[in-house]
């Protein structure tokens, strides 16, 4: 008897001793699981946050043109597109390298800005060849011999013209004008005024653009960011012969930002928006000399010399496998832009090989160069649009 009433004592101490332990587990188990419901909780939020610091968006597919092996003249290189929209298609003129090395402009258009469904099989400008000679600054300058350069696409308002700028690579570098009818260039009639060189000779010079609209009832070419805004305001773009703008540029910036310590020039022709002219440029990294990034800044509507904001980080920059293989490894250079179905579509040429695409909300693009928020780049799959 007495050994049953011990071991019954036994068994209600240890019941006794559970009870308390399960509460404690309990009390553990909830504890831990508001830690981990709080957790997820600041985890959202800052998700949420981080999406609305994003800038640029990087479709996963972004690479939309490169060579063609098959066609010659782009068999070796297709970068640094002009762009421009019409009839709400995205018109490209690309730069483009074959085996003969000059340097040509071929041409593709696409529904939504990001899928090609239509390119040229031949190129469609190539500027007139003065010397057929190796240019060493033409083979720096992206790898050709001679030919033409970087197209920049311009429609001044609602004229009946494109214009564009672009570098001729001629017994040097300098800054080619042609212009072609609209309806021409949608019916491919490749019927391009005589090109002049706006640019003094003997002396370099790239990168220059064309404002969309007058400025105080004037054409205004964006010729040079450093050491200060130039800008040369004409009565029209036609030019005599041996007239040229006069032109400086250093690069040099004064300001202690590490990502653009020296500036390379301008990018895409400026786009006009509510709060001033939306203008990328091209900057290199003190500690890194060997990669091109891209900036944006917004310039007075009115006097477009002045600068009203400017992002203190670069939107794009060589961050790619493909972007380290191409001709020139690290370079990311952004020569169009335009807006459509209230995106940015900013297109650019990386590695000198090949044409990508990035873009973003137009307003909380604008937003945030406003609020000069970093930005953050954010990759995303883009379906097909079939008509």
């Amino acid at each position: 008897m007495k050994k049953n009433k011990n071991s019954k004592i036994n068994k209600k101490n240890a019941s006794s001793r559970k009870k308390p332990l399960k509460l404690k587990k309990g009390l553990r188990n909830k504890k831990e699981k508001n830690i981990k419901k709080r957790k997820i909780i600041k985890k959202e939020k800052n998700k949420k946050l981080e999406e609305k610091k994003i800038l640029i968006i990087k479709p996963k597919k972004n690479l939309i043109i490169s060579p063609i092996r098959e066609h010659n003249w782009e068999s070796w290189q297709t970068f640094n597109p002009g762009v421009i929209l019409l009839n709400n298609r995205v018109h490209f003129l690309y730069r483009a390298i074959g085996s003969d090395g000059i340097s040509r402009f071929g041409y593709a258009s696409s529904p939504d800005g990001f899928f090609i469904d239509e390119r040229l099989n031949y190129p469609v400008y190539e500027h007139p060849l003065i010397s057929k000679k190796l240019n060493y600054y033409s083979f720096a300058s992206g790898g050709s011999f001679s030919g033409a350069e970087d197209p920049r696409l311009t429609r001044v308002k609602d004229e009946d013209t494109i214009y564009m700028t672009y570098t001729a690579c001629d017994n040097g570098l300098g800054v080619g004008l042609t212009s072609i009818k609209v309806g021409d260039f949608l019916e491919k009639k490749w019927n391009w005024e005589k090109p002049v060189l706006i640019s003094p000779p003997n002396e370099v010079h790239k990168n220059w653009v064309i404002f969309p609209e007058k400025i105080n009832n004037k054409y205004a070419i964006l010729h040079s960011l450093s050491p200060k805004i130039l800008i040369n305001y004409r009565d029209s773009l036609k030019f005599n012969e041996n007239e040229y703008i006069s032109s400086y540029y250093n690069g040099e910036i004064k300001e202690d930002n590490s990502w653009e310590s020296r500036i390379r020039g301008i990018g895409a022709p400026p786009l006009k928006t509510k709060y001033g002219w939306l203008v990328f440029y091209h900057g290199i990294d003190k500690f890194d000399f060997s990669k091109y990034k891209v900036g944006a800044m917004l310039l007075d509507l009115n006097n477009p010399e002045k600068i009203l904001t400017k992002l203190k980080e670069p939107i794009l920059e060589p961050d790619e496998y493909f972007q380290e293989i191409g001709f020139k490894p690290g370079i990311v250079y952004v020569s169009g832009a335009v807006v459509k179905d209230e995106k940015i579509l900013i297109y650019y040429g990386v590695a000198d090989s090949y044409v990508c695409v990035a873009y973003a909300n137009f307003e909380e693009f604008l937003e945030n160069l406003i609020k000069n928020i970093k930005p953050k780049l954010k990759q995303k799959k883009l379906k097909k649009i079939i008509n």
